[in-house]
């Protein structure tokens, strides 16, 4: 594993600390790991796979893109802010939030791209797997996403559009 990958793992274990996955109670960085493993992949530059450890950070921790820029780099903290999300509760509902962060992802480098495409997968099977109510919901903005992250990795895309067809075709035929 190359030095800031190392770093970015370290960071991200600490960063996320106490956290858990919510419905499986796993230690939080599963998810990153398992995002930046699906990217490594498709993917050996070394800052993308530490931005894809370091994607929820700033969302879900005291750490801001500042912290991240310091300790890794400019194009480690564009890759990150690329990938959190942008709007606030005071934006307005879930649809017009979610709709703030879809424009932001249609923005986002091909690289940033591979990470949410890697990041939709993992958050899409477990919700499927956990949450069949929540998951009418979330499938639904995730088919949304895909329509803007059509830079991201092929390979990655494909496998992202799978799950999500798969889903509405076991709601069609179950």
């Amino acid at each position: 594993m190359n030095d800031i990958v190392e770093r970015a793992l370290r960071f991200a274990s600490e960063a996320h600390e106490g956290q858990k996955r919510r419905y499986t109670g796993e230690p939080y960085i599963v998810h990153p790991v398992e995002v930046m493993e699906m990217v490594s992949a498709v993917c050996d530059d070394s800052e993308v796979l530490a931005s894809a450890l370091l994607h929820d950070v700033v969302e879900d921790t005291s750490f801001s893109l500042e912290d991240i820029r310091e300790l890794f780099g400019d194009r480690v903290a564009s890759l990150v802010d690329q990938l959190t999300d942008q709007s606030k509760i005071e934006d307005g509902n879930r649809k017009t939030r979610k709709e703030i962060d879809r424009q932001h992802a249609a923005k986002a480098t091909p690289e940033a791209q591979t990470v949410k495409l890697a990041d939709l997968i993992s958050n899409s099977r477990c919700i499927i797997k956990n949450d069949p109510k929540f998951a009418k919901v979330y499938m639904v903005e995730k088919l949304r996403l895909l329509d803007v992250l059509d830079r991201g990795n092929e390979l990655l895309f494909e496998e992202a559009r799978r799950l999500v067809e798969e889903y509405y075709e076991s709601r069609r035929s179950g």
